[in-house]
């Protein structure tokens, strides 16, 4: 097992300003942080980023999304997809240039944007369309997907572990998988311990996110993280486990996540504490 910090809690594009944090979050003991990739017209600037991480002793992981309408795996419109494809291949090579071992995050459609109606089979085909053409681009770039379940309040196509799982298949690529989020599994599954083994029995778990139900330090709030991470280790689950939290810092983020008070003190209480909770639930 290994734990990372998703550097979100910072910024939402990682610059030399940053590296200092990194620095820290390789004091504390974390294994690797997780990169946003959001801002890809650099891919160079993201191998600045891979040294540093190797400098410090630190792996790499990490998130991104879509955009806009212009690039949406789930638009009827075929340009808009093959936007979607487009966009993601450059997300692999900023991440490839870093480093990265995963990528994570809601790549099927655009946040926040609903259409009043159940997921359908054409817009769950028209992403996994997008997602078979990018599956063996992120292979080649040794980049493993883990698309990301969001609760309804986010998005409307992927809400449960039972989708996210159902939707690997769909894909069928050996690359391709999904992931669990204690914060999400908090508001849409009935019984986290059940997701937990619908998803890790699937085969298609490839990463793991601690999130605490206010998106604040882990461990101070009512999720029973602990006993989650007790039953992915039961099941033999040995891979990252990346805490993810939100502050205000960043006005734009903090809109997207819906972040309208602190949650915190200071950064520090939740990385500081946060990787305690991870490594005394692993332990016990």
């Amino acid at each position: 097992m290994k734990i990372g910090f998703n550097l979100l809690l910072w910024t939402g594009h990682v610059t030399e300003e940053n590296f200092p944090v990194i620095e820290k979050l390789k004091a504390a003991g974390y294994d690797g942080v997780e990169i946003p990739i959001f801002d890809v017209s650099n891919a160079a600037h993201f191998a600045t980023i891979g040294r540093v991480l190797r400098d410090n002793g630190l792996e790499a992981t990490a998130v991104t999304v879509l955009p806009d309408e212009a690039h949406n795996a789930i638009s009827p419109d075929a340009a808009n997809r093959q936007g979607a494809i487009d966009h993601l291949k450059r997300v692999l090579e900023c991440a490839h240039n870093a480093g990265v071992q995963t990528l994570c995050g809601p790549y099927y459609q655009v946040l926040g944007q609903f259409t009043g109606k159940y997921p359908t089979e054409e817009e769950l085909n028209r992403a996994a369309e997008v997602h078979r053409a990018i599956s063996p681009v992120a292979e080649a770039a040794g980049v493993k997907c883990a698309i990301e379940a969001l609760n309804r309040f986010e998005s409307h196509l992927l809400n449960t572990m039972e989708q996210a799982a159902s939707y690997a298949k769909r894909v069928d690529h050996a690359n391709f998988g999904t992931m669990y989020d204690t914060f999400h599994a908090n508001i849409e599954e009935k019984c986290p311990f059940t997701a937990i083994e619908t998803v890790y029995n699937s085969g298609k778990l490839n990463h793991v996110h601690i999130s605490e139900n206010d998106r604040g330090t882990p461990g101070r709030g009512h999720i029973n993280i602990t006993e989650q991470i007790q039953k992915l280790k039961s099941l033999g689950y040995d891979g990252w486990m990346t805490i993810e939290a939100f502050g205000g810092s960043l006005p734009d983020l903090a809109a997207a996540t819906r972040v309208w008070r602190d949650f915190f003190p200071s950064p520090d209480q939740v990385y500081l504490e946060g990787i305690e909770v991870i490594k005394k639930a692993w332990n016990a």
